[in-house]
């Protein structure tokens, strides 16, 4: 693969992490934001991101000059669009937004530029049905921030080329990411639909009384988490029966099948659980104080990612 091009269209935070991904990666970054000085203020985000991760050791190998040297500030969206193989596109989740700004995507690039959008909310065929460039559209969704977080959902649109998830799957790889090859558009995509699972039995656990906010957190967070931040599900039952994945499933199925009945209704993620939850977390950690908190997660992480 030649040496990508890359053009971040919206340059907030998820812009930012995405630069340092790509240029960490080798490849030359534009930025562009349509509202007035979020670009201009992205190259000390992203200074800040690449120094941390540097001290991580999760820069592959680059220096965060070398990082900030291949990143720019275009004039303007048809300047940052010039010659790029990849576009990643990170406005907000509103769909006439997305219309609008890929309509204008799709005019612009280069014809053999790959379209991506880094939305967890949209399904691709939302803003991509009436473009002529269709069969070049794709999401590219991360979990926040990628520069720390390696996975990425690449999902097709009905009409997406296969060679197009393809290309932007091995462009993540050579950036550091690791690929998530969906093979159909569905709502919530494959992390969301998993994440949306849990929350909703996590909501009905603190719902009927049976745990409060902060026990389902340590649940997770020094119970399941450090596991899955080494094995993922099937590995885990794989792993745990002396019989592999058939043997867990034999012994452990009923015991899933008794539970499917108490969950199988939506949680109430308003009212009372709300109510409870929002307090538990503010008498955590108050709203003015929340920046400071995603500071110390994703230093967390970053030690996390290092030792992994």
């Amino acid at each position: 693969m030649a040496e990508p091009s890359i053009a971040i269209v919206g340059s907030g935070l998820i812009g930012c992490a995405w630069a340092v991904t790509f240029a960490r990666g080798g490849c030359s970054v534009a930025m562009y934001d349509a509202t007035e000085g979020v670009a201009a203020a992205a190259p000390d985000r992203i200074r800040a991101m690449a120094e941390e991760m540097a001290a991580a050791d999760l820069l592959m190998g680059e220096t965060p000059d070398a990082v900030a040297s291949r990143i720019r500030v275009a004039t303007d969206l048809a300047d940052a669009l010039k010659g790029v193989s990849h576009v990643q596109e990170n406005v907000p989740e509103k769909l006439e937004i997305k219309q609008a700004v890929w309509a204008e995507l799709d005019r612009l690039a280069p014809e053999d530029a790959v379209l991506a959008s880094s939305t967890s909310a949209l399904l691709p065929s939302a803003f991509t049905e009436g473009l002529a460039g269709r069969h070049r559209c794709v999401v590219a969704h991360p979990i926040n921030p990628p520069s720390l977080i390696p996975a990425v959902e690449v999902v097709p649109a009905p009409w997406t080329d296969p060679e197009v998830v393809e290309r932007t799957a091995q462009l993540m790889e050579r950036v550091g990411q690791k690929p998530i090859r969906m093979k159909r558009e569905v709502d919530g995509f494959l992390m969301n639909r998993l994440q949306g699972a849990l929350l909703q039995e996590a909501f009905r656990l603190v719902d009927q009384g049976i745990a409060a906010p902060e026990d389902v957190d340590i649940g997770i967070r020094e119970g399941l988490a450090p596991r899955w931040a080494v094995v993922g599900p099937f590995e885990t039952i794989d792993l745990n029966a002396p019989g592999g994945v058939r043997d867990y499933v034999a012994r452990y199925a009923g015991m899933y099948t008794n539970m499917a009945p108490s969950q199988r209704e939506p949680a109430d993620w308003s009212g009372p659980a709300l109510d409870q939850i929002d307090a538990a977390r503010r008498a955590s950690v108050p709203l003015e104080d929340i920046p400071k908190a995603q500071a110390r997660r994703d230093s967390r992480l970053t030690a996390l990612m290092q030792f992994l």
